[in-house]
Formats: structure tokens, C-alpha cells, sequence
């Protein structure tokens, strides 16, 4: 099977060093499609709604997105390593199918209608049969499972000489997006005691340790390099460029263009997440501001916000994560074309509109 994805991708005329964003992408992809279409064979040959239930799994991974996390793994991996890229797809692109399971899971928690600008896995099951909200979300929760395991079998395929290394950082790494998920959900049940300064720490478990850190050492570890100097620079900037692209997020959730963003605006206040920029837009608020927050609409609501200067200060957080994370890549000990590739990637994730 390891040949299958590998061959596949090689009639797509993978380049040595994808160095370009899209011809990276184009390998990641092309390796989830020819695994997936093995799954869906296999999944199939035992029962036609087992095929369903695959082939919505694969439209689920493979409906778009940035592909941040193997774009990290990637360059992290490019930092210590001058050698082809395919032997390493199947454990980069292992970490799309971890997020697609982070993001069904997320959903079914936020009961999110649309994601990627698409009915969300448990509304797309429910509507498949009956309009059953029970049978979407028990579905869902499947699919997502379902993606966790598959991303097992395709991190195996990663070189021998590194798989021990390589999963310590990937069980390390699940744990963490698990305990920051649990903290998110639990701070929307105990709001009052919630502070900035916690809601940066779900942000570094829940969005940091998956999107940046963790992909940036898996990529360390299968380049067979033990650097701790190298281990040591990914670790920082990563909690630093995660702790932003998360900021990105809280202001893309209030204030993003769902035409743009593919999500509804809102959710978080619907929910009264405590963000941290919910948590500092109270902290900043006037008295009369704060009376009105909580029992104003949506509209009203995300007005005071602003009125706060909250999205002000949470711009200027951002700014100055990725300010300390370039400079913590000036003296990491990396290829100077990785180096110059982070960079580009520390604003590229915390400036975008989606």
C-alpha cells in the first residue's frame, strides 16, 4: 500500500524539494487521494453503507483548506534534511487526517452548520437520513474516529529509523489538542472563572501544539536529526505562531466575512466562549459597556466589542508573537531556504482573512 501512494504521487511529478506552496500541496493531496481510495475499496467490499461512510470521510479531508500542518512538518523537516520528499508524504500527510477528526469532533461540540463553507459532517449525516440529528452526530463522531485511525496507518509508513521518534511527538502532540479541547468546552461552562492568561494557554494546547510546534519537531524527528539547538527553536516559535494563528482566529470569529471564512460569524459570543478577546473586550469595557454586553444582539454586541479596543490589542498581540518568533529563527541552526520559508509561513498564518 506504501508503494500505491508512493507511485501515485509520482505520476503527479512530485519535485525533489517542493519548495513551492502549491506543488507541496499538491503532494499532500495527492498522497490522502490514493490512500483513501484504497480505504474506501477496502470499506466498501464489506458493506455499500461502510463505502458511504468512507467516501464522505474522503470528501470531508479532502474539501480544501490550508494544509498548514504538513506545510509545517514540511519545512521542519527541510530545515535538517536535503533528501527526496516522498519517503515522508504519507506521515506529513498523516496530520491532515488528524485534523479533519479535530474538526468533526470540534464541530459536533459547537454543533457548527458549516464548515469550510459546507453543511458540517453531523448535518450532512443527519440529512442523508431523515433529518435524524442523533444519527448526524453519532455519524460524525464515527467519521472522526474513523480519521484518527486512518492517520495511524499513514503515519506507519514514515522511514523505520525514525517512527519511535516520530510518534513520540505525534502521541505528544494528540494529548495536547485533547486536554486544550477540554479546556475550551470548559471554559464556556465557567466563564467568570476564566482569565487572558488561560485562554492563551487552551490556545497553546488546543491550536499551537497541532498546527505548529508538534509538526515542526515531527518534521525534525523524520529527518533523523537529534538537535536539541533545532528542537529547541521549533518549540518556541511554534508557541509563538500558534498562540497567534489562535488570536486570528478569536478576531475571525467575531469580526471574519463567512463568505470568506467558510464559518458562521458569531459562534463565539453565541456560546460566550471565553476567548481571549471576549475575556479582554470585559476587562476593557466601560461599566455601561458591560451591563449591555451580555443581553445585546449579535450585532450589538460585536459593535461594543470594537467599541472596547479589544481588536486593537489583540492586533498588536499577534504582531508581537511574530515579531519574537522570526527572531527566534534567526539563530536556529536551519537551512537558510526553511528559514526564509517560516518566516514567510509565521505571517502567512496569522494575517489571513479565513
Amino acid at each position: 500500500m506504501a508503494n500505491d501512494t508512493l507511485q501515485g504521487n509520482r505520476r503527479r511529478q512530485i519535485p525533489r524539494q517542493a519548495g513551492q506552496s502549491a506543488a507541496l500541496v499538491d503532494a499532500v493531496e495527492g498522497t490522502l487521494a490514493d490512500f483513501l481510495a484504497a480505504q474506501i475499496v477496502a470499506l466498501d467490499a464489506g458493506d455499500p453503507a461502510l463505502g458511504g461512510l468512507a467516501r464522505t470521510a474522503r470528501d470531508l479531508v479532502l474539501a480544501g483548506g490550508k494544509r498548514l500542518r504538513p506545510t509545517f512538518a514540511y519545512w521542519g523537516w527541510r530545515g535538517v534534511c536535503d533528501e527526496p520528499v516522498e519517503p515522508v508524504l504519507p506521515a506529513l500527510a498523516a496530520l491532515e487526517l488528524v485534523h479533519t477528526f479535530a474538526l468533526v469532533h470540534d464541530d459536533v461540540m459547537d454543533d457548527s452548520a458549516t464548515r469550510r463553507g459546507r453543511p458540517t459532517a453531523h448535518r450532512i449525516f443527519a440529512a442523508q437520513h431523515g433529518d435524524s440529528a442523533r444519527f448526524g452526530l453519532s455519524a460524525a463522531i464515527l467519521v472522526g474516529d474513523l480519521c484518527l485511525v486512518w492517520a495511524d496507518q499513514l503515519l506507519a509508513r514514515a522511514p523505520a529509523a525514525t517512527l519511535l521518534a516520530v510518534r513520540s511527538r505525534y502521541d505528544r502532540m494528540r494529548v495536547e489538542a485533547v486536554a486544550g479541547q477540554f479546556l475550551d468546552i470548559l471554559g464556556e461552562t465557567e466563564p467568570a472563572q476564566w482569565s487572558p492568561d488561560r485562554a492563551l494557554l487552551v490556545a497553546r494546547l488546543k491550536t499551537a501544539s497541532y498546527t505548529v510546534q508538534r509538526p515542526l519537531q515531527i518534521g525534525l524527528a523524520l529527518g533523523g536529526a537529534a538537535s536539541p539547538a533545532v528542537d529547541d527553536a521549533y518549540e518556541r516559535y511554534g508557541a509563538l505562531v500558534g498562540e497567534a494563528f489562535q488570536l486570528r482566529d478569536d478576531l475571525l470569529g467575531v469580526f471574519g466575512d463567512p463568505a470568506v471564512t467558510g464559518k458562521p460569524a458569531g459562534d463565539d459570543l453565541r456560546t460566550a466562549k471565553p476567548t481571549t478577546l471576549l475575556l479582554l473586550a470585559r476587562r476593557l469595557a466601560t461599566p455601561a459597556q458591560l451591563a449591555e454586553l451580555d443581553d445585546a444582539d449579535l450585532s450589538r454586541r460585536t459593535e461594543i466589542i470594537a467599541d472596547t479596543g479589544a481588536p486593537r490589542r489583540v492586533e498588536s498581540m499577534i504582531q508581537e508573537r511574530v515579531a519574537s518568533a522570526v527572531a527566534v529563527l534567526a539563530s536556529a541552526p536551519i537551512a537558510d531556504e526553511a528559514r526564509a520559508a517560516l518566516i514567510e509561513l509565521a505571517v502567512r498564518a496569522t494575517q489571513r482573512p479565513a
